[in-house]
């Protein structure tokens, strides 16, 4: 009698680690209001990028953060855009409230109210 030959089995697929510098989207205790979370399984990623293009002196402006990236524009454009960033990340934090789970509502308007006139 022969014996047949078997297929190899698959195994589930293996739990994903979770990558360096990346939070998982939501802590288990929700607040209200808080938008949902993403699936269990899923790994959101949030970040802002700021650009400007009013640069004429001939210098590369790029500034970098764990959640964000300016780049370009004059002296002055640019610190105003650090400051809206560094602004908009402390008023997130003072509410609780992280990139990933922020309404993009909500976000635009600590966005603009960070924003130096």
């Amino acid at each position: 009698m022969s014996k047949k030959p078997t297929k190899p089995t698959r195994r589930a697929p293996a739990k994903t680690k979770q990558k360096a510098g990346l939070a998982p989207a939501a802590s288990k205790s929700k607040a209200a209001g808080q938008p949902k979370a993403a699936p269990k399984g899923k790994l959101v990623c949030a970040g802002l990028l700021g650009l400007a293009l009013d640069n004429d002196d001939g210098h590369k402006r790029l500034t970098t953060g764990e959640q964000f990236v300016l780049v370009g524009g004059s002296a002055e454009s640019h610190e105003r855009m650090t400051e809206a960033v560094v602004k908009t990340f402390e008023e997130l934090k003072r509410r609780h409230k992280r990139l990933e789970t922020v309404e993009p509502k909500e976000l635009a308007d600590i966005l603009q109210a960070s924003t130096p006139k």
